[in-house]
C-alpha cells in the first residue's frame, strides 16, 4: 500500500502522495518556495494525528481555463455572456510526515 494522505486547502479536499503534482486554489509565495500544509484529515488511511504535515514545493502560479457564465432571459431581448479565468498554484508533493 502507498503512503498517502488527505489535505484540505483552498476549502477542497485533495488525495496526494509523494512525488504527485496537483492544482489547487491560489497560495501566497514565490516559485520555488517550500509550503507546510498543516490541515491533514488523513494520514496513510487513518486520521491523522495532531501535529501531522504535508511538505510541497511551489511550481508554478497559473491561470485555469476560462469559465463561461452565460445569463438570458427569453422573449425579452436580454442576453449576457461573461466569464472568468481562475489563479491556481501547481505544487510539487516532497514529503509526508507525522
Amino acid at each position: 500500500m502507498s503512503e498517502y494522505a488527505v489535505i484540505k486547502t483552498g476549502g477542497k479536499q485533495y488525495r496526494v502522495s509523494k512525488g504527485q503534482s496537483i492544482r489547487v486554489e491560489k497560495l501566497n509565495g514565490e516559485v520555488g518556495s517550500q509550503v507546510k500544509l498543516d490541515n491533514v484529515l488523513l494520514l496513510g488511511g487513518k486520521v491523522s494525528p495532531n501535529g501531522a504535515s504535508v511538505t510541497a514545493k511551489i511550481v508554478a502560479h497559473i491561470k485555469d481555463k476560462k469559465t463561461i457564465t452565460f445569463k438570458k432571459k427569453r422573449r425579452n431581448g436580454y442576453d449576457k455572456k461573461t466569464g472568468h479565468r481562475q489563479l491556481r498554484t501547481v505544487l510539487l508533493i516532497e514529503n509526508l510526515s507525522a
